[in-house]
């Protein structure tokens, strides 16, 4: 059976998510001593680079080791100064009252606004040179004008919703489920334009508006969910959840129409992992 646009039920068993959480605890610890031996993968390990000198004959010169609490604080400038870039170009279009301004006349919202001034569509569909990208560009310039302008203000209702009335910092942390969580709402049409505003970019939209509770279901996410989980496929008949396979074309994706209420779940309980680490470098 193929699963276009979903994941297999099995993903959604409690016992299956807890097989695949165990799997990424377990794996975490070395992935992370990775991740800062290589400044956030930018470099090679001392251990890798003086492997490959000794294979090229090559004297190797060590570098002066930098702790994992300095590094660990360095990484972290770099992602908020990162996160902070371009945040304040979602903030000024992902308000309530700015979209009611194109309720009226909506082309304008999706011709200006989301064409030219929100980065990561504008950037996609100036992106000419990844011929993947092509059908974006397509589905864009066919969307509705009405319908992204009512989708992105469903978003950004549910967000503001969300972060004034339901979430508390406590229990939003100590979420044990899917449902505890509530983000079933955003898997549903009444947040998504098909081939427009689908997971990644609907999750972009939340994470640049409330990082604190919604995480980016980036294509880099959903890889560290493959590689946590050591590629292992839990049962899954179309392999790795994580994954989306085009076997007509040989060719492996990350998993664009991967549920946002369970990429959260996971997304939570590594945060929670990654805020252990902090703690032990205060």
């Amino acid at each position: 059976m193929y699963y276009p646009n979903d994941i297999e039920d099995i993903c959604y068993d409690e016992d299956h998510i807890e097989r695949v959480w165990t799997e990424i605890r377990a794996n975490f610890p070395n992935h992370f001593d990775q991740f800062i031996k290589t400044g956030g993968g930018a470099s090679l390990s001392s251990s890798d680079a003086e492997r490959l000198s000794e294979k090229f004959g090559s004297k190797f010169k060590r570098k002066k080791k930098t702790s994992t609490d300095e590094a660990l604080l360095n990484l972290s400038k770099e992602a908020i100064v990162d996160f902070e870039n371009d945040r304040k170009k979602y903030l000024e279009f992902l308000d309530q009252k700015y979209i009611e301004e194109y309720k009226i006349d909506p082309g304008p919202f999706k011709n200006t606004v989301l064409r030219n001034e929100c980065p990561i569509i504008r950037k996609t569909l100036q992106n000419t040179q990844a011929e993947e990208l092509d059908k974006y560009r397509k589905d864009f310039f066919a969307a509705d004008p009405g319908e992204l302008h009512q989708k992105v203000e469903n978003l950004v209702k549910f967000a503001d919703r969300y972060s004034e009335e339901i979430y508390n910092k406590e229990i939003f942390l100590n979420s044990e489920t899917i449902e505890e969580m509530g983000f079933e709402p955003l898997t549903t049409d009444d947040y998504s334009v098909r081939g427009v505003i689908g997971g990644g970019i609907k999750s972009i939209f939340l994470y640049k508006k409330y990082p604190n509770i919604f995480p980016y279901r980036s294509p880099d996410g959903l890889w560290a969910l493959w590689y946590l989980s050591d590629k292992k496929s839990f049962g899954c008949e179309q392999d790795s959840q994580f994954l989306m396979i085009e076997q007509k074309y040989n060719v492996t994706h990350q998993n664009y129409f991967y549920p946002y209420d369970l990429f959260a779940l996971y997304g939570l309980r590594l945060s929670q992992l990654l805020a252990n680490e902090f703690k032990k470098s205060l």
